[in-house]
């Protein structure tokens, strides 16, 4: 299917839905739903206002209104609860058939009045699993974990486990993998269904067993769960408590939600804000002004001392004011180069790749980079006053090669010194227990600034000195 038929039978599908609930055509309109697949649906009921919204999810089957709610938005989750408050009972049917993570998911998201009203909607027993999810720390995979799993005992035949499956798989989150647990209900290992298919029916499900298997803690960081998945390749995990007790399961689809959060966490604080805890839209602007403004002082006041810095060497720049000339070169150069090791660095942490005691190979390979990078601008920025100066852009003096010998090792220095930081500076964090996106590139470019100034009048003293100074 091309990308334009796709995109013509997208518009006419929207076109077809709305002029039925224009129509006000609820047979037809329910029996053509519930013949679209619920991935699709999820893809276009964004195209609908609230109203129309509520209204194809009061006609979805609900399998369609479990899928398709599970696969929009936090935002438009919270719109189709409060428009389905008047509706009770498909309220409390979509509730009590979403996935208990999902639920729990969506559950965090909502203030505590609310939450606790709609739990009043569950059977006892999903209140119960939601109440039991609900009570695991946040971030936790405990909050991440279903219940919803297929588990047999060693001494079931290969027969005994089909026919558990049969019986008891209906509800399960996934039947990729089957859980062997015994009397106690302590995990001993997890088999994949493949191999239960292949083995003779007569076969014990312990004599498929080898004991070699991969558990999440469920009070552990959430973070965990992600690199354990990246490193095991696996569709689900197993969730236990400290004694081996199997509590759940995690499946990919939970930890890619995290994966997500993570990345959009990470990346706002790189950008020099504090972390949202609602979607951007959601945000008022009192809140978004909170989460901006401190790190927005703490820049500025970094920069006061850049002026500062200025101010010390006033008398030499009047001495030669060529050699203002270069210092917005200068700073942006180290403040760039800065900001592109913390980048790198900040990356590999969060990737598992580098760890606190990989810090001198980090230091060996960024004072290598620094020195090689810092030597290209330099060569760059001599050349340029060279090229000025002799095609007549530009007199800078009978020492004009002093000036860009000037430049050029100031850039030498300033790279090196903002590659050092840069990729120091997140390992300092980490090894105090604070995240390492919080050394912003903001950040890095401000220390960088005010030390770059120093350097660069520092060279400036010893290499001009008895000449422009």
């Amino acid at each position: 299917m091309t990308k334009d038929f796709k995109t013509q039978f997208r518009r006419h599908t929207i076109q077809g839905i709305r002029q039925l609930i224009e129509d006000k055509n609820w047979k037809e309109l329910k029996s053509q739903l519930n013949e679209v697949d619920p991935l699709f649906l999820s893809e276009i009921i964004q195209q609908f206002n609230t109203d129309e919204q509520v209204v194809l999810f009061r006609l979805f089957s609900r399998q369609h209104a479990k899928e398709v709610f599970e696969d929009i938005s936090p935002i438009e989750q919270q719109e189709i609860i409060k428009g389905l408050a008047e509706y009770r009972h498909i309220l409390s049917n979509l509730l009590n058939d979403l996935d208990p993570d999902d639920r729990t998911a969506f559950f965090e998201e909502l203030p505590g009045n609310l939450t606790q009203r709609l739990m009043q909607l569950l059977t006892p027993e999903e209140r119960e699993i939601t109440r039991n999810l609900l009570g695991y720390p946040e971030e936790s995979i405990g909050r991440l974990m279903t219940p919803e799993y297929v588990a047999v005992k060693g001494h079931y035949t290969v027969a005994q486990t089909l026919q558990h499956i049969r019986e008891f798989g209906r509800d399960s989150e996934t039947m990729s993998v089957i859980y062997v647990v015994d009397d106690h209900w302590r995990l001993i290992d997890d088999i994949r269904i493949r191999e239960i298919l292949l083995a003779a029916p007569e076969q014990r499900i312990s004599e498929l067993i080898n004991n070699k298997f991969v558990a999440l803690n469920a009070f552990e960081d959430q973070e965990i769960a992600v690199k354990v998945f990246r490193d095991q390749d696996r569709i689900a995990l197993p969730v236990v408590d400290s004694e081996g007790i199997m509590l759940g399961i995690v499946t990919v689809d939970d930890v890619l939600d995290v994966t997500t959060e993570e990345s959009t966490e990470d990346f706002q604080k790189f950008g020099g804000t504090e972390s949202l805890d609602l979607s951007y839209t959601q945000t008022s602007l009192w809140e978004m002004v909170k989460k901006r403004s401190g790190w927005l002082l703490i820049l500025f006041v970094g920069e006061i001392f850049t002026a500062s810095a200025m101010g010390f060497f006033e008398d030499r720049i009047a001495q030669a004011v060529v050699l203002a000339l270069f210092v917005p070169l200068i700073i942006s150069s180290g403040g760039n180069s800065g900001s592109q090791a913390a980048s790198l660095i900040i990356r590999s942490l969060a990737l598992g790749e580098l760890k606190l005691s990989n810090w001198w190979y980090v230091m060996r390979k960024e004072i290598l980079s620094g020195l090689l990078l810092g030597g290209l601008l330099g060569v760059v920025g001599f050349s340029r006053i060279a090229l000025w100066q002799v095609a007549g852009f530009h007199d800078y003096g009978i020492y004009w090669v002093w000036v860009g010998l000037t430049v050029a090792v100031s850039l030498l220095f300033i790279v090196l010194w903002g590659t050092i930081s840069g990729s120091m500076i997140p390992l300092i964090l980490k090894k105090m227990g604070i995240d390492p996106a919080t050394a912003s590139a903001p950040f890095v470019a401000t220390l960088v600034d005010v030390t770059g100034l120093v350097i660069y009048f520092s060279i400036a003293l010893l290499m001009l000195s008895g000449k422009l100074l």
